[in-house]
């Protein structure tokens, strides 16, 4: 159904256990969409580019978004996501600027790369205890973006992954984080507070580069390494 672009609904049968990637790739008119209970995965850009679609009902037995799934669907303003699901892939919702608010389940482990990058209305993420490592520019570019929740499960913040969130003000990281990435939270103009956790060894090259607003830190004991350009 790709570039079917007056396509205004679908009615899929609960029979349906794949669908093949970019199905529905700039249906342009496709307002909303309610998925089987049968279906387990959301394929590579199976919505991208959807940008009328503005509601999706997803079923209990959801697992994984595919890579690029929702990307550019600038209709979309908020996302439940099922509980069954483990896995968001990279650049799933890339540029869903309409998106202000997410609701993650808490068995998600996996948020890949650029997941929502440039979501530019999303206001606040609570990250959920199953988390362990954030793919690298996650949450880069979310200029609303003034509130993070960080699970005590996760490990490691990937490279960029809150570059130029220029609205964040405070950040309070997890007793469980051992690193941080490469300008993590570069271009993060307004931050003013962060709180490091004495189980941080690393700290990325550009963590901070750019944080025009920080006047103080504390660094832990237990910090090891601390890369160029950090401050």
């Amino acid at each position: 159904f790709q570039e079917c672009t007056s396509l205004t609904s679908v009615v899929l049968p609960d029979s349906l256990t794949q669908i093949c990637d970019g199905a529905f790739q700039d249906c342009t008119s496709l307002t909303s969409m309610v998925l089987p209970d049968s279906l387990t995965q959301l394929s590579k850009a199976m919505f991208a580019d959807c940008t009328s679609l503005a509601s999706v009902a997803f079923p209990d037995s959801l697992t994984q978004v595919g890579d690029g799934a929702f990307q550019d669907c600038n209709s979309l303003t908020s996302m439940v996501l099922p509980d069954s699901l483990t896995g968001i892939g990279k650049f799933a919702f890339l540029r869903c600027s309409s998106l202000t608010s997410v609701v993650l389940p808490d068995r998600l482990t996996q948020i890949g790369v650029v997941a929502f990058g440039q979501c530019t209305s999303l206001m606040s993420v609570v990250l959920p205890d199953s988390l362990t490592q954030l793919g690298d520019q996650a949450f880069a570019k979310c200029s609303s973006l003034t509130s993070v929740v960080f699970p005590d499960s996760l490990t490691q913040i990937g490279a960029g992954a809150f570059q130029s969130c220029t609205t964040l003000t405070s950040v309070v990281l997890p007793d469980s984080l051992t690193q941080l990435g490469d300008g993590a939270f570069g271009d993060c103009t307004t931050l003013t507070s962060v709180m490091l956790p004495d189980s941080l060894t690393k700290i990325g090259m550009s963590a901070f580069q750019d944080c025009t607003s920080l006047t103080s830190m504390v660094l832990p004991d237990s910090l090891t390494e601390i890369g160029k350009w950090t401050f």
